[in-house]
């Protein structure tokens, strides 16, 4: 499984009884706080592992970094926050690379490993599964209001620990109850990412903007027209998908847009098992979960925004 349709991260079958999960993500620093950054970024990496149901297990750094114009002790912090994640994660470092460059760039290449019946993918969505999604929409945005100088101290530590907190627990629940698909949302936000599993699965999604969980902050700065550069671009790439069956604001709609990094899993699963799902995953510390969506058979490969 690879480059044949956008999943979330590669797989090998080695044996009947075993596959590996690999993938790669790096990012430039959306926080101040190098070892929060450093934080993020594996949280991040790992999370493409998690949305395929598999354990990561080893990691590799990627790392860009100014040695001109950054002290290394920026850099020790960075890998400390990382390195910290990843204990948590029980995932191993084996190594790295490093290059010299003029903007910072960190992340990881992430090894991990499935049954290869177990595989969760984007393809799996049934018609009438429910749609969780695990944690709120908005990062990107609040990153934005961030560089501007705009966020404060308050909002930033929030946004902190939503994006410093692994997918981990959460994709071992969805397992638990044999979720049918699944994706993290991130670069390509929420309704890009949507687009992808109704496309992959041969189905159309409903969407409840009503339900959808965001920070209050990003509504407020969304109204201020403090949006992400790259959210115009999967606006414009998406836009045909889309069909609206209600009315939605504009900075609502930029926040369904809103390209994420270490954003929560988007979980396809049975109704018959849904509000299980959704206690067990509040419980865990997702207190955001929400169901936000129900899978339908017409038109198919569309997100119906209601």
């Amino acid at each position: 499984m690879g480059l044949e349709r956008a999943d979330d991260a590669g797989v090998y079958r080695l044996t009947d009884e075993l596959a590996i999960i690999q993938t790669v993500d790096f990012i430039t620093p959306i926080v101040d706080d190098p070892y929060d950054f450093g934080m993020i970024a594996a949280a991040n990496a790992l999370s493409d592992v998690y949305a395929m149901g598999g354990k990561p297990i080893t990691a590799m750094n990627v790392v860009c970094f100014p040695t001109k114009a950054m002290d290394i002790s920026i850099l020790k912090q960075i890998l400390s926050g990382a390195l910290a994640k990843m204990h948590e994660a029980e995932v191993t470092l084996v190594g790295g690379h490093s290059v010299q460059d003029d903007e910072l760039k960190y992340g990881l290449s992430v090894t991990g490993i499935i049954h290869p019946q177990r595989v969760v993918t984007k393809s799996g969505a049934k018609i009438g599964d429910k749609l969780i999604l695990t944690k709120p929409l908005g990062t990107g945005i609040i990153s934005t209001a961030l560089k501007a100088g705009l966020a404060d101290n308050k909002t930033i530590a929030k946004l902190t620990s939503v994006l410093a907190t692994l997918n981990k627990k959460a994709s071992e629940l969805m397992i638990s109850v044999d979720a049918h698909a699944c994706s993290d949302i991130t670069g390509f936000g929420l309704l890009g990412h949507a687009c992808e599993m109704a496309l992959n699965s041969e189905v159309a999604i409903e969407l409840r903007s009503d339900t959808v969980p965001f920070f209050s902050e990003a509504a407020d700065f969304a109204k201020m027209g403090l949006n992400p550069e790259g959210m115009y671009s999967i606006k414009e790439f998406r836009s045909s998908m889309i069909e609206f069956a209600g009315k939605i604001d504009d900075w609502m709609l930029d926040i369904l847009f809103d390209p994420q990094t270490s954003g929560g899993l988007l979980i396809s699963v049975s109704p018959q098992v849904v509000d299980t799902l959704l206690t067990e995953l509040q419980k865990a510390g997702y207190k955001e979960t929400a169901i936000i969506g129900t899978v339908v058979e017409k038109p198919e490969g569309k997100i119906i925004l209601l």
